[in-house]
């Protein structure tokens, strides 16, 4: 979080008349400067931070491009307007212009074309909108976007200033920067956080085991509920298989926050036999 501002606009989401992603009157009733300013909001949101009704908003923007394209394209022209923070703007390109340019962009391009006459953050930001090369739309909007822009500030925003070496770290080096790097906010990740990522792929393919010993690691250093979520969703539900089942059961029998972990695990298109031993480990404690 930014500011105390960021704290009221956010205070919106946490109301309990939020309703569906899908209909939220609380949403849909907003002006566009404060649906703008929600959602500007959101990505500077932690993911220690985020709650129910954060997921809720979050789900609503991605759906706006594809269902209000004309709102949608006011809310990208209100945040460009209002919002100082390059790497939050950024992260309009990361899929609400996308969506948009690919579900209504024939309806929206005449629009955006106007606009970017005489506005140079839009044209900017249309640097970062990729479309496929048989997309007809590619043409007009690489005739208007300021690509070599955009191309220099992405560069800069994903370049870390300290780029992890994971092959070089100790098992709680890797844990401390697990949580630190999927800690951080949408428009805060840099090529650190998919450095992270592709290393603990490669963990899964080469050595499941040491990518068991990760997982148990951050579980001694983090108790965050959404972390969890993260951990048991991603790392540890992509090791389960029948070469690791051995040592998943021998980690819940001698952990119960490793079982617990387990109950956030999807794997109803497990083989019968790994899913009746997940089943037992397991029981009723699903998330």
């Amino acid at each position: 979080m930014k500011s105390t501002e960021d704290a009221k606009v956010l205070a919106i989401v946490a109301a309990p008349e939020l309703g569906t992603p899908d209909d939220s009157d609380v949403l849909n009733a907003m002006s566009v400067d404060e649906l703008a300013s929600l959602w500007a909001v959101l990505q500077r949101l932690s993911k220690r931070d985020q709650t129910s009704g954060a997921w809720a908003a979050k789900l609503y923007f991605d759906h706006l491009p594809h269902r209000k394209p004309d709102r949608a394209l006011d809310l990208a022209l209100e945040v460009l307007r209002s919002e100082s923070d390059k790497p939050t703007v950024m992260q309009l390109n990361e899929k609400f212009m996308m969506s948009l340019m690919y579900a209504h962009g024939e309806s929206v391009i005449d629009r955006i074309e106007a606009e970017a006459k005489n506005n140079a953050r839009l044209r900017w930001l249309l640097g970062g909108v990729l479309l496929g090369p048989n997309k007809p739309l590619k043409q007009r909007i690489q005739a208007i976007a300021d690509l070599k822009g955009w191309k220099a500030d992405d560069i800069a925003r994903r370049t870390p200033k300290q780029p992890l070496d994971c092959e070089a770290m100790t098992l709680p080096e890797l844990a401390r920067a697990w949580v630190e790097q999927h800690s951080k906010s949408d428009c805060d990740r840099d090529d650190n956080f998919f450095a992270m990522m592709d290393y603990e792929s490669e963990l899964r393919g080469e050595d499941p085991d040491r990518a068991i010993d990760l997982i148990v690691a951050i579980l001694e250093i983090e108790t965050n509920p959404a972390l969890l979520s993260l951990l048991a969703a991603g790392p540890l539900e992509d090791v389960i298989s029948m070469e690791t089942i051995d040592r998943i059961e021998r980690e819940a029998q001698a952990s119960d926050r490793f079982r617990d972990l387990l109950g956030g695990v999807w794997y109803y298109r497990a083989s019968d036999e790994l899913r009746a031993r997940l089943d037992a480990l397991v029981g009723e404690n699903r998330w």
